[in-house]
């Protein structure tokens, strides 16, 4: 609860010793009861007519319920959507410090995989060695569910792995990140198990032209819809456009999906400390697809890829 002289944690005795090891800046509450509750009353103790902001898109309708009937009628409600996320969305230094660390961690687990893809293991087989990898070498977990689509399955945006066997002479979507002392990261690759034809190149060509082109127009005080429309301009022109299903990239932080949305038309500015994610994709059902993702910093004047992993076509 942020005040205008001073911010409180509210929370229970099963986190007194991590609260106060951890909270910097701000008053530790310990209570006995909800620390919804606890915040409602400190509301309600105020004196005359009392107006509160929350976060529309942080509190569930049980739990702004909760709170308001604590803090009681005196008490105006006023939503104030993306509050939270805009003081987040500028990453100082060490924020970006340790965001690079986990875009090189996903990076190097991926690299280290690479040996296992082959006919015959499974999409699950594949994701649990990478999380392990991962947690191996020092994240605290997975950023989000591991991604491994191949086949037809890869024509899923987000299709999480399953039990299906990889085969031969088929695309394999790897989508992965770490949690790296608190911040995450977030990649993607594709892979062709055999030899790619023709047709699959000219496509893959095309995704990683189309994200070297968003790359290339980041920089602080663009439209987040200007880099999203740098990708389209270049799948519409290679006649795939139609198959860009999703945005261009996403903001990235403590919260693997952070402001700003790379969507199109979006006219929110980046902002230098922005990190955000570029990851262009094409997908034809029944055949697969084909998603380049990095981890990009955003300055004045330009940008800096944090990931590394190469982005070249890998034919396994």
């Amino acid at each position: 609860m942020v005040e205008a002289g001073r911010a409180t944690l509210f929370t229970d005795n099963r986190y007194t010793v991590q609260a106060w090891a951890e909270v910097h800046g701000a008053e530790v509450e310990i209570t006995g009861k909800s620390s919804l509750v606890a915040a409602g009353a400190r509301l309600a103790s105020l004196r005359g007519r009392v107006r509160a902001g929350f976060a529309p898109e942080q509190v569930t309708v049980q739990q702004s319920t909760v709170v308001s009937q604590a803090a009681g009628k005196r008490v105006r409600w006023t939503p104030v959507a993306g509050a939270v996320e805009g003081l987040r969305g500028v990453k100082d230094a060490g924020e970006i410090a340790m965001i690079r660390e986990a875009a090189i961690l996903a990076g190097r687990v991926w690299v280290s995989v690479l040996k296992l893809v082959k006919p015959g293991v499974t999409e699950i087989e594949l994701a649990a060695e990478i999380e392990y990898g991962m947690r191996m070498g020092g994240a605290t977990g997975p950023a989000f569910d591991t991604i491994v689509a191949s086949g037809p399955r890869a024509a899923l945006p987000h299709g999480r792995a399953s039990a299906k066997p990889l085969e031969k002479n088929e695309l394999v979507v790897f989508d992965l990140g770490a949690i790296l002392r608190g911040y995450c990261s977030d990649i993607t690759r594709t892979v062709y198990l055999g030899r790619a034809p023709r047709k699959i190149k000219g496509w893959y060509a095309a995704v990683l032209e189309a994200q070297e082109a968003a790359r290339a127009a980041v920089k602080s005080g663009v439209t987040a819809g200007e880099v999203d429309a740098a990708a389209r301009r270049v799948l519409e022109r290679r006649r795939l456009g139609k198959r860009f299903t999703h945005s261009t990239g996403h903001g990235l932080g403590i919260e693997v999906h952070e402001a700003p949305r790379l969507a199109r038309g979006d006219q929110s500015r980046l902002a230098a400390g922005n990190v955000i994610t570029i990851e262009p994709g094409v997908y034809i059902e029944g055949t697969g697809g084909i998603r380049i993702e990095d981890d990009v910093w955003v300055q004045d004047g330009g940008a800096e890829t944090l990931s590394q992993a190469r982005r070249e076509l890998l034919e396994l």
